[in-house]
């Protein structure tokens, strides 16, 4: 029998909660390519004899799940479970767990960074400077600003923390919430008043483009969007034309439909990219990490 750490940033430190695996005789198999894995290194890396994978966003499609006979669970290292085929997991009689609760904090700090670099210009100015032109970009203040949360979980709700403590106001827009202490408005009121609109939401059939042409077209001249959730939630075409058109003033994404991201929004000034790191810190990292490891 064999585990499968199939994530391609597995702290080697975190080992130490495996050794009750290693102990009864279960192999412990690392990505040996440290990169995100295709369909085809996952079914390779699988076989036949792994019975638990901890994974991170490679795709665990039908296909896989069918190749991997003895597997038994899915310990996913975050929150996300759209890499994974639920239904045929179900149908397979594969357990599929997550640890949601490790990365909000990192999700919610990487998404204030983003804020306040799209207020103040910082990748930009950054990037003026490294060509040798020296330059003051004008920017403006958080605490002027009505910040949009779509999604109000565990992150949306941090991220709201943040935001209050710079002063900023906050809106929200989540169906599922019955009482909070924001306004909790409809999707579409919320891109009519926000400056800066900020997602954090699965990934689903329902949520696919639900920031699309018409939402963009009702915000502000001059407001911003940030995602630091899934790339599938905005429409990348209509995004581009609205930074495009001079619209939006900004964006901040760190997920893309296709990873890893190559297209034209990463060719506009006015666009910060990161790559898929939302949950990328170390203390984060080690906890969602041992989290996974547990959950075997």
């Amino acid at each position: 029998m064999q585990v499968l750490i199939s994530t391609s940033s597995f702290n080697l430190d975190n080992f130490a909660q495996l050794s009750d695996l290693k102990n009864a005789g279960v192999e412990v198999k690392l990505n040996p390519f440290a990169t995100r894995l295709t369909e085809g290194q996952v079914i390779d890396l699988l076989g036949t004899d792994t019975v638990g994978l901890i994974a991170g966003l490679e795709p665990l499609t039908k296909n896989v799940l069918q190749s991997a006979k003895s597997l038994k669970v899915i310990a996913r290292v975050g929150t996300g479970l759209d890499s994974v085929d639920l239904a045929a997991a179900k149908q397979l009689g594969i357990t599929v767990l997550n640890t949601p609760d490790a990365p909000t904090k990192a999700v919610a700090e990487l998404t204030l960074a983003h804020i306040l670099g799209l207020l103040r210009n910082v990748s930009q100015a950054d990037r003026q400077i490294r060509v040798g032109v020296w330059k003051g970009l004008m920017g403006s203040l958080l605490e002027t600003k009505t910040v949009g949360i779509v999604g109000f979980g565990r992150i949306g709700k941090r991220v709201a923390t943040l935001i209050s403590a710079f002063g900023a106001s906050v809106i929200i827009s989540d169906a599922q919430v019955k009482q909070s202490d924001y306004p909790n408005v409809e999707l579409d009121e919320l891109c009519i008043k926000s400056d800066i609109l900020s997602l954090h939401l699965p990934y689903s059939e329902a949520t696919h483009h639900i920031i699309n042409e018409k939402q963009i077209s009702q915000m502000k001249k001059g407001s911003y969007i940030v995602n630091i959730s899934r790339g599938g939630l905005v429409d990348e075409t209509a995004l581009l034309t609205a930074l495009k058109s001079g619209h939006l003033a900004g964006a901040a994404l760190d997920c893309f439909e296709q990873e890893p991201y190559e297209g034209e929004l990463s060719k506009l000034e006015t666009v910060q990219i990161t790559a898929h790191m939302g949950s990328y810190a170390r203390e984060t990292r080690d906890l969602m990490e041992r989290e996974a490891s547990r959950l075997l």
